[in-house]
């Protein structure tokens, strides 16, 4: 089991936003007229720790900047058109990627689209803003986070710690579904969740919480599965208009904020993230979420697993080869480009 501090790190890190004194910054949100765009620029507008929000779109962006601007918060707010993506990166600190399209029933369907999308991006990041921290939502993450990091190694200004893949809605799902079982409080039900960012790369450890550990039989392998396929469920109830926007909106202003307080100094920021690590290096497979503490740098510290349940080992056990063809699809299509 992961340790009480980390644990207790993992229950601060849920909060949308906290209430300390904040180091202002500025963020700039690529996609920012999409579905998960308008309302994350909406959040991160009232976020304390950003001082300047940079809106990005092939369309729409100023018109969403505009919007939000009236907003009484002290950020200032500015859109850009397309024509204008390095302007809208200059001087940012944080940069958030939800562009592309949105998922229908398989993250492979739209892979080509948003692999292209967010390799012309992360160059762009790579040329004007080399040491901004890169949060990314474009689906499927599995991939479109080896894609970046391949893009920013080819121009010579990769740094691992600055590179994350926002699992964050895989979190925020697994505290609220177990806590519709038990009765607790979602804020107070931290589930850990690693592996990766779709279907059976998803791995809540359940054991690790006091509120899932003795759930077991069908009601866990319900649990689980709407955990890893929550997404599905959005989709179906969206009847092909769209996948989960305003929850991945929520989860990404929840991470975005959780490391705007780490780069700040907050100390014991720790939440699953899906970066460069060393856990699994061994088999082949370089990146995966875990608990990874935030801090000045980005990644301070990859925490390892801990003890599983022999549930989780066979969870953790499907998930590793699903991923690693992931990871090398996404450094693959960088190869061919």
């Amino acid at each position: 089991m992961l340790s009480r501090s980390v644990l207790r790190s993992l229950t601060h890190s849920s909060r949308l936003f906290s209430t300390s004194a904040a180091r202002q910054q500025k963020v700039a949100v690529l996609g920012a007229g999409g579905g998960i765009g308008q309302p994350l620029s909406l959040l991160l507008k009232l976020d304390p720790y950003v001082t300047s929000l940079s809106l990005y779109d092939i369309r729409g962006a100023p018109g969403v900047a505009a919007d939000v601007s009236h907003i009484d918060t002290a950020s200032e707010v500015t859109g850009y058109p397309a024509d204008k993506l390095d302007e809208a990166l200059e001087g940012v600190k944080v940069v958030v990627i939800p562009a592309g399209v949105p998922r229908k029933m398989t993250r492979d369907d739209l892979f080509n689209t948003n692999a292209s999308i967010v390799r012309d991006l992360a160059a762009a990041i790579g040329r004007v803003s080399p040491e901004a921290h890169i949060l990314v939502i474009s689906n499927p993450v599995n991939s479109t986070v080896p894609i970046v990091s391949a893009v920013l190694e080819k121009a010579g200004v990769y740094d691992p710690r600055r590179v994350f893949g926002v699992t964050t809605l895989d979190v925020v799902r697994a505290a609220r579904f177990l806590s519709q079982i038990t009765g607790s409080n979602p804020q107070d039900t931290v589930v850990p969740v690693v592996g990766g960012h779709s279907g059976a790369t998803i791995v809540p450890l359940l054991s690790q919480t006091e509120q899932g550990k003795s759930l077991t039989g069908e009601a866990y392998e319900k649990l689980i599965h709407r955990i890893q396929f929550g997404g599905d469920e959005v989709v179906k109830a969206k009847d092909g208009a769209g996948s989960a926007t305003l929850s991945m909106a929520y989860a990404g202003a929840r991470f975005t904020n959780a490391l705007l307080r780490g780069l700040a100094g907050e100390k014991g920021i720790v939440t699953p993230t899906f970066v460069k690590s060393p856990l699994f290096a061994d088999k082949g497979i370089d990146f995966f979420s875990s608990p990874i503490e935030l801090g000045p740098n980005g990644v301070e510290k990859v925490h390892p697993l801990g003890p599983l349940s022999p549930s989780e080992e066979k969870l953790l056990a499907a998930c590793l080869p699903d991923l690693k063809k992931n990871i090398e699809k996404g450094k693959a299509f960088v190869a061919q480009s």
